[in-house]
């Protein structure tokens, strides 16, 4: 093989290895690309996961608050379920909307009320529904 012979084989070898080194490059910055999609993905998932976990929580004690408060008006009417006089039987308006901190939990807690004490019901009673009205329109105008 002549001088000119192997120059030309060398020089075919560098074009060779220029061309794999410029594809394994842009493998790396496809790869890197890749990478960097994924810890997004990761990322907003994570933000999704721990958001998800808060409004949990946050239910959680919503639902604490109003097993405590059924279980204190439940306890009430039990202490005031032997007959006495009619006025002394209403509860206080004040017990019913406790733990109530927006407009949309006030709406809420107000329709459950008057579910359960409206007249038409079994136990029902005119004179609670008048007090769980008096005092829905009382924090109505105080959460505006």
């Amino acid at each position: 093989m002549t001088l000119e012979e192997e120059r030309r084989a060398l020089d075919e070898q560098r074009r060779i290895l220029e061309r794999e080194r410029e594809a394994f490059s842009r493998k790396v910055e496809i790869e890197d690309r890749r990478l960097e999609q994924q810890q997004k993905l990761f990322d907003m998932k994570f933000k999704i996961l721990e958001e998800e976990l808060v409004k949990l929580a946050t239910e959680k004690q919503h639902v604490e608050r109003q097993k405590e408060f059924y279980s204190r008006v439940k306890d009430f009417e039990y202490q005031n379920s032997a007959p006495r006089h009619a006025d002394s039987m209403v509860v206080k308006g004040e017990l019913f909307f406790t733990g109530v901190g927006s407009k949309q939990s006030l709406r809420k807690r107000y329709k459950d009320l008057i579910k359960i004490y409206h007249p038409d019901n079994l136990d029902g009673d005119n004179r609670t529904v008048q007090e769980i009205n008096r005092e829905y329109d009382q924090l109505c105008k105080v959460l505006i």
